[in-house]
């Protein structure tokens, strides 16, 4: 006997029904709001966000799944995940609010990404945008950055931490009676230093508590001092003095680990040997060549010299140096994207290039002047206090209270300037609008993020400085 199929059991074509295929779209109620989007979409969330772990459940053929929170907040996230960006709507709602239902969802990273990405750092187009208050009556001594745009300042034996939104800020006290070094390792910690505290501390920026002291073990024994502090991806660089100041020291230290890894450039100081062992007091790390500047000045009776050399950590020799006797440096910085050297002359006040191919080369006198040439035999230190920094392909310098942006100009022929490099032309702006501009003289310029810090002599605030066109 052969068993048949009730009619209402087939198809017309006589095939059996397939299940229905998967759907992509995804429906979600929020606070009684009903919003569609692809999954795709919730999974770029993140894999532990509570929008990824639902995006199984919000199908249309099921019940909506349902989210008790306010769905004009989560328009605005929702819109975030499709373009990864805030739309400009955002701009009138509570960054807190937004910030707040982010961390909710367990997507806070996108709105770091969206508000602090570098590359939407625009250096013609920056204006001050608002002000840091600090607590006391102390002025910023140092400010140290982040990649995604906190901040922390240190402001007499405080420091200050401001995170990525700038909204929310914690102050600590610290050990020193100021603060004279500061480099932030991580979110939560930051590598501090003074020139009249022996050793580097560790601190933890949320509690105050000291993680861990280094210091160098010097010939005398005698207490080491921090003059300077840096940091590649790997290591921690510390500048180090001994008390006594007849000795220094670089010392290399792990990153992950705080454990010594080598030194270099330890000089004994005896008379005559100043100008050649000096302290180092500004180190930057240039990963492109992969060496260390180092950079110490020394004033005497017969005026300002100093020295900046260029360290190859691994074996621990100097690659370049230049010396300083002529119009010494107030400050000096490297950029890699512009394979130069820019310094501020202590006595004429002007800017001065000079091409890493020329320090290649052993040219003697390889500064090249931007500025005023006859400034130069004035007699005047017309460059102390000035800041240099290099920032992606444009230098920033400070004059008293105005701020110079410096920017090389591509031309259709270059003429060889000696030395085997090619001549090059830079271009000064000054930044900002009037308002924004004078004042007390530039103390700091930091960078973290799509954002500039900016402090001032005898002021109780930072400067935070963004592009005026910004979205949200």
């Amino acid at each position: 006997m052969i068993k048949t199929m009730a009619p209402s059991a087939l198809p017309r074509n006589g095939f059996k029904k397939n299940h229905r295929p998967e759907s992509n779209i995804a429906t979600i109620d929020v606070g009684g709001q009903l919003f569609q989007t692809t999954k795709q979409t919730l999974t770029l969330a993140g894999p532990d966000s509570l929008l990824s772990k639902i995006s199984d459940s919000a199908a249309p053929h099921l019940p909506p799944p349902f989210i008790d929170r306010d769905p004009e907040l989560f328009s605005i996230l929702l819109s975030l995940l499709r373009t990864g960006n805030l739309p400009s709507k955002a701009k009138a709602l509570d960054l807190h609010d937004l910030i707040s239902e982010s961390q909710f969802y367990g997507i806070e990273t996108l709105m770091v990404d969206s508000r602090s990405n570098p590359d939407h750092f625009d250096a013609f187009n920056l204006e001050k945008s608002l002000t840091l208050p600090l607590n006391g009556r102390d002025s910023p001594s140092v400010i140290a950055t982040t990649p995604f745009g906190s901040v922390h300042v240190a402001h007499g034996s405080k420091i200050t931490s401001f995170d990525w939104s700038l909204g929310k800020k914690a102050t600590i006290l610290t050990e020193f009676s100021a603060v004279d070094s500061m480099l932030a390792v991580s979110t939560e910690l930051a590598a501090v230093g003074a020139t009249d505290f022996s050793g580097l501390q560790i601190v933890d920026l949320g509690t105050g508590s000291v993680r861990e002291t280094l210091s160098w073990e010097n010939v005398t024994r005698s207490g080491s001092t921090v003059q300077a502090i840096g940091s590649s991806q790997e290591s921690l660089f510390v500048s180090f003095e001994s008390s006594r100041r007849n000795s220094n020291s670089i010392m290399i230290y792990d990153l992950n680990t705080m454990c010594p890894v080598n030194e270099i450039g330890h000089y004994e100081i005896f008379g005559a040997q100043i100008n050649s062992a000096l302290p180092a007091t500004k180190l930057k790390w240039v990963p492109g060549y992969n060496l260390l500047m180092a950079s110490g000045s020394h004033s005497g009776p017969s005026g300002v010299c100093g020295n900046i050399k260029f360290w190859d950590i691994r074996s621990g020799n100097v690659a370049w140096e230049v010396n300083e006797k002529v119009d010494c440096f107030s400050d000096v910085t490297v950029s890699e994207e512009l394979s130069a050297m820019f310094k501020i002359g202590v006595n004429s006040g002007e800017v001065f290039y000079a091409d890493l191919r020329s320090l290649s080369l052993g040219v003697e006198q390889p500064w090249v002047c931007l500025g005023d040439k006859r400034k130069m035999v004035s007699g005047k230190k017309e460059g102390v206090g000035c800041r240099i920094e290099s920032h992606g392909s444009q230098v920033y310098c400070s004059k008293g209270g105005d701020l110079e942006l410096w920017s090389e100009v591509a031309v259709g022929s270059r003429k060889s300037s000696g030395g085997g490099s090619e001549a090059r032309h830079f271009r000064k702006n000054v930044m900002g609008r009037m308002k924004d501009m004078g004042g007390s003289r530039i103390t700091n310029l930091a960078f973290g993020g799509n954002k500039m810090f900016m402090t001032r002599k005898d002021q109780q605030y930072v400067e935070v400085w963004q592009n005026s066109a910004r979205g949200y």
